[in-house]
């Protein structure tokens, strides 16, 4: 079953009364941050079986 609008906006305000502008940005923040470094450390794993490939190759 999909949400609908007036479900969603519900659950937004109830989660701006709970956390507060402030600490809701915050939040968001520190999420978005996560994110990008769960990124970067997926791509330095590719970056060194790359590096390793790459090795292994020319001997």
């Amino acid at each position: 079953m999909k949400p609908g609008v007036w479900e969603l906006v519900i659950v937004l305000v109830i989660v701006l009364l709970l956390f507060g502008p402030g600490r809701l940005g915050k939040i968001a923040g520190e999420l978005g941050s996560g994110i990008r470094n769960f990124r970067e450390g997926l791509n330095d794993g590719k970056e060194e079986e790359s590096k390793e490939g790459d090795e292994e190759a020319k001997e």
